[in-house]
C-alpha cells in the first residue's frame, strides 16, 4: 500500500446556519438572526448520512448559539461517533472584539457544548479564519481556557483572512510563557512560490474536483494530512438568499449545487478521520499511517513536535 492512501486527512465541518456567514454581517447582523428560517437541520443530518454511508468521521466544529437552538443536532452528531468542536458562540471575528469579549464568547460557546455532550471541548475554529498576525494574543487566551489545539491559521494572501508565511502543516504553537497549542492550519499547495488554497468548501466549488484530488496526493506525498473544511450551508441550494456584494454573492452560492457529489468523490478517493484522530498520530507516530513510517517520516514528525513559534509564524515551502 502506498503513503498517499494509508494518510489520513482532516475532515471538518462548521456548523453554522446560512446567513452567519462572516460576509453577511452588514445585512444580517446577530440582532436579526431570530427573524431568518433556521435551516441547519437538514443538510447537517444529510452530512451525517452521507459520512455513515462513507465509514468516515470528522470534526463538527459548532457554533455555539447554533449548539443552544439545536441541542438534538449536536447530540445526533456526538452519537454517530464525531468529535464535537468549537467554532465561537456568535461567529464573530476575532479582530472586531478584543481580549475580553473573546474570552467571553468563547468561554459561553465552550459551557454550550459541553453540557449538550458531557464530555470536554478541546478544539476551536475562529470564524472566518481570524486568527491573524494582529490576533496571535488569542491562542493565549486558548491555551488559559482549557483548549488543547487549534484550526483557523490561513497562510495565504486573502482580503479577509490569512498569515502568509504561516507554517503550512500542523505543529505546535509554543508561546511566550512557555505554554503551547497545536495548530492545523488550513491547507495549500505552492505554485510558483506562492501557497494556493484548494481544500475548502468555497475553493471546491470553484475548482475542478480533480486538481483538488492531485492537490491532496501532492501534499500526503509528503507524509503530511490535508485540512478539509465545508459547511452544511454549502450542501442546501435551496436557501433563501440574502443581499449583498457580487463578490459576496458569488462566494457564498457559486456552484453549491454540485456540492453533494463533489463530496462523495472526495469520501470516495481519500482517508479522513476527525482533528483528535490525527492529533493523537502525531503523538504516536506509528499510528499516522496503516504502515509504519520510515526513519524520514518519524524524524520529521518528531521535528514539527518540537516546534516553538513564539512570538511569531515560521513558514514551510515543502509540497
Amino acid at each position: 500500500m502506498n503513503g498517499i492512501k494509508t494518510i489520513s486527512n482532516v475532515l471538518s465541518i462548521d456548523v453554522e446556519e446560512y446567513f452567519q456567514a462572516t460576509a453577511f454581517n452588514g445585512n444580517a447582523p446577530i440582532a436579526v438572526w431570530d427573524n431568518y428560517e433556521s435551516r441547519v437541520e437538514r443538510p447537517t443530518r444529510n452530512l451525517l448520512a452521507t459520512l455513515a454511508k462513507y465509514d468516515t468521521k470528522a470534526t463538527f466544529f459548532v457554533v455555539g448559539w447554533v449548539a443552544k437552538r439545536h441541542p438534538g443536532l449536536v447530540k445526533a452528531i456526538q452519537e454517530e461517533g464525531h468529535e464535537i468542536a468549537c467554532h465561537s458562540y456568535a461567529h464573530r471575528e476575532i479582530s472586531e472584539q478584543g481580549p475580553s469579549a473573546f474570552r467571553k464568547d468563547l468561554r459561553l460557546a465552550k459551557s454550550i457544548l459541553e453540557d449538550i455532550t458531557g464530555r470536554p471541548i478541546r478544539g476551536y475554529r475562529a470564524p472566518t479564519f481570524s486568527i491573524t498576525n494582529e490576533t496571535l494574543w488569542a491562542l493565549d487566551i486558548l491555551i488559559e481556557e482549557g483548549f488543547q489545539y487549534d484550526s483557523s491559521i490561513f497562510p495565504i494572501h486573502h482580503d479577509r483572512y490569512g498569515i502568509p508565511k504561516a507554517e503550512r502543516f500542523p505543529g505546535v504553537i509554543g508561546r511566550g510563557n512557555g505554554s503551547e497549542i497545536w495548530e492545523f492550519p488550513m491547507s495549500t499547495i505552492r505554485i510558483m512560490g506562492v501557497n494556493f488554497p484548494f481544500s475548502g468548501g468555497g475553493y471546491m466549488r470553484l475548482l475542478p474536483p480533480s486538481f483538488v484530488s492531485r492537490a491532496i496526493e501532492t501534499v500526503n506525498r509528503r507524509g503530511q494530512p490535508v485540512i478539509v473544511y465545508v459547511h452544511p450551508w454549502e450542501f442546501d441550494p435551496y436557501q433563501p438568499r440574502i443581499g449583498a456584494s457580487f463578490v459576496t454573492k458569488f462566494r457564498h452560492y457559486h456552484n453549491i449545487g454540485r456540492m453533494d457529489a463533489r463530496f462523495e468523490h472526495l469520501l470516495a478517493t481519500h482517508r479522513f478521520a476527525p482533528v483528535s484522530d490525527v492529533l493523537r498520530s502525531y503523538e504516536e507516530p506509528s499510528c499516522l499511517a496503516t504502515a509504519a513510517p520510515d526513519a524520514q517520516q518519524k524524524a520529521g514528525l518528531a521535528a514539527r513536535r518540537r516546534r516553538s513559534l513564539a512570538p511569531s509564524l515560521i513558514t514551510s515551502d515543502v509540497g
